[in-house]
């Protein structure tokens, strides 16, 4: 048989490492649940579905024989510019985790929400040491950032450790399991279809990552949702939004803590961060006997109401609240303790860009405020 020319094995062993993703609907899907699938005569022990010893092992699922990521591998073979046969490879070797359906899965329903105990979970002891010394090791970083990008060192500080305890929880989920699984088979939940879009769209971006920075995407590690690196940037994040901060000529979530200070600062930037402006002030809700207050929650992550329209509605705001700005009303719910209510900013609500959460939001501003109260002593 003919030998293929040196330079056309390293094309095909580079696009079998590097390949990309797309937004095709799941509804045409042949399979909605992984299945193993039947193997050739040349191949039964490695076609047969992997015995796991946990809950957190992989199983086979040739996912290159799914109907919907045919669809995807055309999709972005065509706009893309990969080789098909190279990304029916990749497939074949993705594995299914069923482990990753199950914490995808939103909480039961009625389950009260508690902000004391989910406080509790990063504002402590360890957490506060390991950002006192990230912040004292990468200060001149710190600095420059915020300098360059507006944003206060104790949010950035705050991010990173809620994120990944300042690096030491990236996450050791394969990246291209986790957004293959959650891209063609996830859970039946009734934001299915928009759900499954959105990790297509991040499977594609992380094919490109891995394809414009020649990495093998199979060495990508992160959370089980896809997120890498110290600030857990989602791949599309890292395309979009991540800078090079440590000047070397490369952008490194996983291993360098400079570049993730910048891309935070850049992430924040880009999602309507605005210089010294405040994040939250405290307020009460129903002081007058009204329930007009009520209107103004779930209006959606941004600040758009006056202080003058939420006093109308009987929402009493902490005297230190400037007048001239635009606030949303969040509520934090606390188990069997009263709610507590603020009014968040437009820097608040920046943060929640990150993170659709008014959790996860306070928990960053309380966990940078404490360690930056703990440098001043």
């Amino acid at each position: 048989m003919k030998k293929l020319p040196l330079s056309l094995l390293c094309l095909l062993t580079v696009l079998a490492f590097a390949l990309p993703a797309a937004e095709v609907s799941a509804k045409h899907a042949k399979h909605d649940k992984p299945r193993t699938v039947k193997a050739s005569k040349t191949s039964k022990t490695h076609a047969k579905k992997t015995v796991r010893a946990n809950a957190e092992e992989p199983e086979f699922a040739n996912f290159a024989q799914w109907r919907a990521v045919t669809e995807f591998i055309d999709e972005v073979s065509t706009e893309d510019g990969f080789d098909r046969e190279a990304l029916r490879a990749h497939f074949a070797r993705t594995h299914y985790l069923d482990y990753v359906v199950k914490l995808i899965n939103p909480p039961p329903a009625g389950k009260t929400k508690n902000w004391t105990l989910y406080r509790s979970r990063f504002i402590e002891p360890k957490r506060l040491q390991a950002g006192l010394k990230f912040w004292n090791q990468y200060e001149d970083a710190l600095k420059r950032a915020e300098t360059e990008f507006g944003v206060p060192q104790e949010i950035i500080v705050g991010i990173i450790g809620v994120e990944t305890l300042y690096g030491q929880a990236t996450g050791k989920t394969r990246v291209a399991d986790a957004l293959t699984t959650l891209a063609f088979a996830y859970p039946d939940t009734p934001n299915r279809e928009s759900r499954m879009k959105y990790f297509r769209s991040e499977l594609r971006q992380v094919l490109l990552y891995a394809r414009e920075n020649n990495i093998d995407p199979f060495t990508l590690n992160g959370s089980f949702a896809g997120a890498i690196g110290w600030p857990q940037f989602m791949p599309g994040s890292i395309r979009r939004f991540a800078v090079d901060f440590d000047g070397d000529g490369k952008i490194d979530l996983r291993n360098s803590p400079v570049d993730a200070i910048g891309s935070v600062a850049s992430f924040l930037a880009q999602h309507g961060w605005a210089k010294d402006q405040a994040l939250v002030f405290p307020a009460k809700v129903g002081m007058n006997g009204t329930t007009d207050w009520q209107a103004f929650i779930g209006q959606g992550l941004e600040a758009k109401f006056t202080l003058e329209q939420l006093n109308h509605a009987d929402v009493l705001a902490d005297q230190t609240t400037p007048a001239l700005l635009q606030y949303g009303l969040v509520d934090l719910e606390d188990g069997e303790k009263p709610t507590r209510y603020w009014l968040g900013t437009g820097n608040f609500f920046a943060i929640t860009k990150y993170n659709r959460s008014f959790f996860y939001a306070m928990a960053v501003i309380e966990l940078g405020n404490a360690i930056s109260q703990q440098r001043t002593k």
